[in-house]
């Protein structure tokens, strides 16, 4: 009950100047907190009692039954974006638009917008959010912290398109794992056997000229890829110039409904990424690449550039992803690093998430202290 309580006090102390939450749910997250108190009194051992989440949007409590089985309690629902906006709108919370704990200026990055701002912040930590786009790993990177799309189709989603994944957002790497425990219910011992090394290719831009990254957001990438290699998280194989995949977007956007583009050629671009990457992981054991080819913008928008470019291939082909923290820019704001595995091989990506804040091997400035 306490912990709810100071994150509560928190939310209502922090949250008018950064709009995380489009609702705080205090009463009822007071009384759930008793039930769980209720629960570990009568000798029940829930394995997050009283943990404090954010859900994704209003509707986000549809998909955190696990979560609420093994002991959280939600305190309020995160900011997302306003009806009828564009894809390209950050969130909107109690307290209007949505910033970057960062710098006020800049976008937090959507459309899982208040999920990594309530984390970064420290109002919580664990949020969920889902990921059409990258949705998860783009605010996360932008607001400096851990986030992770499951492999599509593994946990359930209400997107019809199959692009889409559930997902989580957190500061530290126990916490995504206590996170996949609950949703899947998958034990610590039962769990995959991680590789010893674990290689990994990296690609700058995945082959694909739109995905181009800025110099410094590739810099900080680059070097993040360099700690995990030197600390021995992972070994890094030669090669990764050679990755190379069609363009998604004309796929993304046909399969999405958006009225662009022709569904046989996504079927061939859908089909030929599949052969290129099943090749790239029978390998290596992970794909890493920039999270974003820019920075954080303006709450202006990006223009055309798309910041999904590096991101939405794997909601196409259905590869879980995380990005994990690569450093802070010149402008003040952090950018990631994304690592990608085989369908279904989530726990390496945690794994190598853990290792890699164990080794020191993640900037420490980017945990945010409000």
């Amino acid at each position: 009950m306490d912990v709810v309580a100071e994150a509560l006090e928190r939310i209502a102390r922090v949250d008018p100047s950064l709009s995380s939450f489009a609702e705080v749910w205090e009463g009822e997250a007071v009384e759930r907190a008793r039930a769980v108190d209720a629960r570990a009194a009568a000798g029940e051992r829930p394995p997050l009692a009283g943990v404090p989440i954010g859900v994704k949007g209003r509707h986000g409590l549809r998909a955190a039954g696990p979560l609420l089985a093994a002991g959280c309690v939600p305190v309020g629902a995160t900011a997302v974006p306003g009806p009828g906006t564009s894809w390209q709108t950050w969130g909107v919370g109690a307290y209007g638009r949505t910033v970057n704990p960062w710098r006020a200026d800049r976008t937090p990055g959507g459309s899982s917008a208040g999920s990594a701002v309530a984390v970064a912040a420290g109002l919580v930590p664990l949020a969920t959010g889902s990921d059409g786009a990258g949705s998860v790993r783009i605010p996360a990177a932008w607001c400096g912290v851990i986030g992770l799309k499951a492999t599509n189709g593994r946990l359930p989603s209400p997107d019809r398109t199959g692009l889409a994944a559930p997902g989580v957002l957190v500061r530290h790497a126990a916490d995504a794992e206590a996170y996949w425990r609950a949703m899947t219910g998958v034990t610590a011992e039962a769990g995959e056997a991680v590789p010893s090394p674990v290689t990994a290719l990296f690609s700058s831009d995945l082959g694909i000229a739109s995905a181009s990254p800025d110099p410094e957001p590739l810099a900080l990438a680059r070097s993040a890829v360099e700690r995990l290699a030197a600390s021995g998280v992972v070994r890094l194989l030669p090669g990764g110039a050679s990755v190379r995949l069609e363009d998604p977007a004309p796929a993304w956007l046909a399969l999405r409904g958006s009225g662009a583009g022709d569904l046989g050629e996504a079927g061939r671009i859908r089909e030929a990424n599949d052969r290129r990457l099943d090749g790239l992981f029978a390998r290596a054991d992970l794909l890493l690449t920039p999270t974003t080819p820019n920075a954080a913008h303006g709450h202006e928008g990006p223009g055309e550039r798309y910041s999904t470019a590096l991101t939405w291939a794997f909601n196409l082909s259905g590869h879980p992803a995380a990005t994990l923290p690569a450093g802070i820019g010149a402008d003040g704001c952090p950018v990631g690093v994304q690592l990608v595995a085989a369908r279904g091989r989530e726990e390496l990506l945690l794994a190598v998430a853990r290792a890699a804040e164990n080794a020191g091997a993640l900037p420490s400035d980017t945990c945010m202290r409000i």
